[in-house]
C-alpha cells in the first residue's frame, strides 16, 4: 500500500473512531464513505435502509464481488486512554466496525487505482446496524439487489484479538446464529414488609434465571454448541417495594437450526413453568427482538479465498480460530443474493503480546487475556492491521475479478 494512502487511511480511522454512532444513526459515517468511494469514481446510492450506503465500480465485463463493512458504534463508554478516543458520551467503536469501514475505503481505492488489472464490477457496501442484526435485512428489505447487479460472492471480515498480521478463516459454520429474548414475568406487587400479600416477581424472575442455566448443561449434547446467557434483569424501584413485574433480556448462540429449536422451546418451557410455579396472575410474555442466521462460510470459496491470504500474510499465518460463537448478520446480504459468503476475522492485536506463544493453544490463552470487541478498552493496534486488512480485501475480490490471472473465475 502506498505510504499516502495508508496515512489518509489512519486519518479516516481516527476520525471515525472519534465519532462513533449508534445503530441506524451512521450519518456521518456514510456522508464520510459516500464521498470517498464518488472521489474514486464509484456510483454511489445513499440511505438505502435507512443509512447505508452502496458503491458500485463497473470496470467491464467480468464476475460481480460484494465487498461489505458494517458502520456502527456500540452504547459503551470508551476506556482505552487513546487520544483519538470517541468524544460522544456513552458511546464508542468497541466492536471494530471502524477498523472495517477503514480496510473496506483502502481497498476500494487500491481496486479503483488498479483497473487496468482486472475486469467486472465491484460492489462496496457500508452496512448500518450489525449491533442489531437489523441492518442487512434492512438493506435488502429496501431493494439493494434492485440497485446494484446480483454478486457472485459476498466478502467481509471482523477484527478480532488475535495477533496483527494473522487473519482467522473457517469453511463451513463460522459464526453463530444469534436470538435475542425479552421475557417479562408478571406478579402481584406490594409492601416489602408484607411478601405474603404478593406474587414477589424478583424471586420469579432469580429461580427462572438459575433454571436456564440448565439448558445447556443438561438439554444440549456435548458434541454441539449453544449459548444462553441473561444478560439483564430489570425489576423494582425501590428496597421495600415488591414490583408487579420483572424483565429478563436473553442472548442465544446456535450453530445447527434443530438445536436451536430446541434451546428457544426450552426457554419458553422454563420461563411458563416457573411463573405458573410462583402463582403469576398471569402468562409472561416472550418475544424474539432480534435475529439472524449462522455465517456458514462456502467450502470451495472459503477455500480460494485462502490461497489469496496465504498471498498476503503467508500460509503460516492464515489460521482455523474454531466456530466463534459471536453473530453477524452479513449472511443475510449473501442468502437474499443467493451468492456464496466468505467471511473472515481480521487480526488486531499487538504481535507483541503474542511472543513466544506458537501453539494454537498458547495463542488462544493470549487472545483471552486481552481486552476483546465489546470491552470499552479494546482497541485494535493501526498497523499492520489497516494494511492487512486492506490487503486482504483486495487479494480476496481479485480472486473472483477477471484478469487476474489464474485466479480469474473461467
Amino acid at each position: 500500500m502506498e505510504p499516502d494512502l495508508a496515512e489518509r487511511l489512519r486519518d479516516v480511522y481516527r476520525d471515525l473512531h472519534t465519532h462513533p454512532e449508534l445503530s441506524f444513526q451512521e450519518r456521518r459515517t456514510a456522508q464520510l464513505g459516500a464521498a470517498w468511494l464518488r472521489d474514486l469514481g464509484f456510483e454511489v446510492t445513499e440511505h438505502v435502509g435507512t443509512t447505508g450506503v452502496v458503491g458500485v465500480l463497473a470496470n467491464g465485463t467480468g464476475p460481480t464481488v460484494l465487498l461489505r463493512a458494517d458502520m456502527d458504534a456500540l452504547p459503551v463508554q470508551e476506556a482505552t486512554g487513546l487520544p483519538y478516543a470517541s468524544q460522544a458520551e456513552g458511546v464508542m467503536h468497541a466492536c471494530g466496525h471502524d477498523m472495517h469501514v477503514t480496510c473496506l475505503l483502502g481497498a476500494a481505492a487500491v481496486l479503483a487505482a488498479s483497473r487496468g488489472d482486472w475486469t467486472g464490477t465491484v460492489v462496496a457496501v457500508l452496512q448500518p446496524a450489525e449491533e442489531l442484526v437489523a441492518g442487512a435485512s434492512a438493506m435488502v428489505t429496501d431493494g439493494l439487489f434492485d440497485r446494484i447487479p446480483r454478486p457472485d460472492v459476498v466478502l467481509g471480515q471482523h477484527v478480532a484479538p488475535i495477533p496483527a498480521g494473522t487473519v482467522g478463516l473457517r469453511p463451513g459454520p463460522a459464526f453463530a446464529a444469534t436470538d435475542s429474548l425479552r421475557v417479562t414475568l408478571y406478579g402481584t406487587g406490594g409492601h416489602g414488609s408484607r411478601p405474603e400479600t404478593t406474587v414477589d416477581p424478583v424471586v420469579m424472575a432469580a429461580a427462572t434465571v438459575m433454571r436456564l442455566q440448565g439448558i445447556v448443561a443438561r438439554e444440549i449434547s456435548g458434541n454441539d454448541t449453544a449459548v444462553v446467557t441473561v444478560g439483564a434483569l430489570n425489576a423494582g424501584s425501590k428496597n421495600n417495594i415488591i414490583p408487579d413485574r420483572a424483565e429478563l433480556l436473553l442472548s442465544v448462540r446456535t450453530f445447527d437450526t434443530v438445536v436451536r429449536e430446541r434451546v428457544l422451546a426450552a426457554i419458553e418451557r422454563i420461563v411458563r413453568a416457573e411463573a405458573q410455579a410462583s402463582g403469576a396472575p398471569r402468562e409472561p410474555q416472550i418475544e424474539i427482538t432480534e435475529s439472524a442466521p449462522a455465517v456458514i462460510n462456502d467450502p470451495d470459496a472459503a477455500e480460494r479465498i485462502r490461497a489469496a491470504l496465504a498471498g498476503v500474510v503467508g500460509a503460516e499465518r492464515v489460521l482455523d480460530p474454531g466456530p466463534v460463537t459471536g453473530s453477524e448478520d452479513v449472511g443475510v446480504l449473501a442468502a437474499a443474493a443467493g451468492a456464496p459468503l466468505v467471511f473472515w476475522l481480521l487480526g488486531g492485536a499487538d504481535p507483541s503480546a503474542f511472543a513466544g506463544a506458537g501453539d494454537p493453544r498458547e495463542l488462544a490463552r493470549v487472545a483471552g487475556s486481552l481486552p476483546s470487541n465489546h470491552s470499552p478498552r479494546y482497541a485494535p493496534v493501526e498497523q499492520p492491521t489497516i494494511s492487512v486488512g486492506v490487503a486482504a480485501l483486495v487479494a480476496a475480490a481479485r480472486q473472483w475479478l477477471g484478469g487476474s490471472g489464474d485466479n480469474a473465475m473461467a
